[in-house]
Protein backbone atom coordinates (compact mmCIF):
# COMPACT_ATOMS: atom_id res chain seq x y z
CA UNK A 1 0.00 0.00 0.00
CA UNK A 2 1.36 3.80 -1.14
CA UNK A 3 1.95 5.88 2.07
CA UNK A 4 -0.26 8.94 1.99
CA UNK A 5 2.88 11.62 2.02
CA UNK A 6 3.88 10.03 -1.09
CA UNK A 7 0.22 11.68 -2.19
CA UNK A 8 0.99 14.96 -0.72
CA UNK A 9 4.23 15.33 -1.96
CA UNK A 10 2.52 14.09 -5.60
CA UNK A 11 0.31 16.51 -5.25
CA UNK A 12 2.25 19.56 -4.30
CA UNK A 13 4.86 18.78 -7.20
CA UNK A 14 1.77 19.32 -9.93
CA UNK A 15 0.39 22.02 -8.05
CA UNK A 16 3.96 23.86 -8.07
CA UNK A 17 4.69 22.76 -11.51
CA UNK A 18 0.96 23.86 -12.42
CA UNK A 19 1.40 27.72 -10.55
CA UNK A 20 5.39 27.92 -12.28
CA UNK A 21 3.49 26.80 -15.88
CA UNK A 22 0.42 29.73 -15.40
CA UNK A 23 3.01 32.47 -14.20
CA UNK A 24 5.60 31.58 -17.09
CA UNK A 25 3.79 30.90 -20.31
CA UNK A 26 2.10 33.53 -22.63
CA UNK A 27 0.58 30.89 -24.64
CA UNK A 28 -3.18 30.51 -23.42
CA UNK A 29 -3.35 26.60 -24.36
CA UNK A 30 -0.19 26.17 -21.88
CA UNK A 31 -1.87 28.51 -19.39
CA UNK A 32 -5.10 26.56 -19.59
CA UNK A 33 -3.19 23.14 -19.51
CA UNK A 34 -1.54 24.53 -16.25
CA UNK A 35 -4.92 25.24 -14.57
CA UNK A 36 -5.72 21.83 -15.53
CA UNK A 37 -2.52 20.45 -13.37
CA UNK A 38 -3.52 22.85 -10.07
CA UNK A 39 -7.03 21.55 -10.30
CA UNK A 40 -5.68 17.86 -10.40
CA UNK A 41 -3.33 18.26 -7.78
CA UNK A 42 -6.34 19.71 -5.60
CA UNK A 43 -8.44 16.65 -6.65
CA UNK A 44 -5.32 13.82 -5.31
CA UNK A 45 -5.26 16.05 -1.89
CA UNK A 46 -9.46 15.37 -1.62
CA UNK A 47 -8.56 11.72 -2.13
CA UNK A 48 -5.83 11.51 -0.12
CA UNK A 49 -7.18 13.42 2.77
CA UNK A 50 -10.76 11.74 2.79
CA UNK A 51 -7.86 8.12 2.75
CA UNK A 52 -6.23 9.58 6.10
CA UNK A 53 -9.14 10.68 8.01
CA UNK A 54 -11.89 8.61 7.11
CA UNK A 55 -10.96 5.68 5.15
CA UNK A 56 -14.76 4.08 4.93
CA UNK A 57 -16.37 7.44 3.42
CA UNK A 58 -16.45 8.44 0.14
CA UNK A 59 -17.15 12.13 0.83
CA UNK A 60 -13.42 12.90 -0.84
CA UNK A 61 -14.11 11.11 -3.53
CA UNK A 62 -17.55 13.14 -4.41
CA UNK A 63 -15.62 16.12 -4.55
CA UNK A 64 -12.99 15.00 -6.23
CA UNK A 65 -15.55 14.04 -8.99
CA UNK A 66 -17.42 17.16 -8.38
CA UNK A 67 -14.14 19.10 -9.07
CA UNK A 68 -13.39 17.20 -12.02
CA UNK A 69 -16.79 17.88 -14.02
CA UNK A 70 -16.26 21.61 -13.10
CA UNK A 71 -13.36 21.27 -14.68
CA UNK A 72 -14.61 19.53 -18.07
CA UNK A 73 -16.90 22.70 -17.82
CA UNK A 74 -13.96 25.33 -17.44
CA UNK A 75 -12.06 23.53 -20.38
CA UNK A 76 -15.04 24.13 -22.59
CA UNK A 77 -15.75 27.41 -22.09
CA UNK A 78 -11.92 28.29 -22.18
CA UNK A 79 -11.26 26.53 -25.00
CA UNK A 80 -14.63 27.99 -27.11
CA UNK A 81 -12.80 31.78 -25.61
CA UNK A 82 -9.40 30.70 -27.18
CA UNK A 83 -10.64 29.26 -30.33
CA UNK A 84 -12.37 32.87 -30.59
CA UNK A 85 -9.64 34.73 -29.83
CA UNK A 86 -7.34 33.34 -32.42
CA UNK A 87 -10.21 33.84 -34.71
CA UNK A 88 -10.02 37.12 -34.50
CA UNK A 89 -6.03 38.03 -33.68
CA UNK A 90 -4.34 34.59 -35.24
CA UNK A 91 -2.51 34.67 -32.35
CA UNK A 92 -3.01 32.36 -29.24
CA UNK A 93 -0.68 34.65 -27.32
CA UNK A 94 -1.29 36.50 -24.19
CA UNK A 95 -0.37 39.73 -25.87
CA UNK A 96 -3.46 39.39 -28.36
CA UNK A 97 -6.09 39.73 -25.60
CA UNK A 98 -4.63 43.19 -25.03
CA UNK A 99 -5.50 44.27 -28.07
CA UNK A 100 -9.64 43.83 -27.15
CA UNK A 101 -8.80 47.18 -24.38
CA UNK A 102 -8.93 49.46 -27.82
Amino acid sequence: MIPVECYFALSAILFFIGVYGFTTRRNLIAMLISVELILNAVDINFAAINRLLYPNGNEGMFMTLFVIGVAAAESAVAISIIINVYRKFKSDSVDAIKNLKR
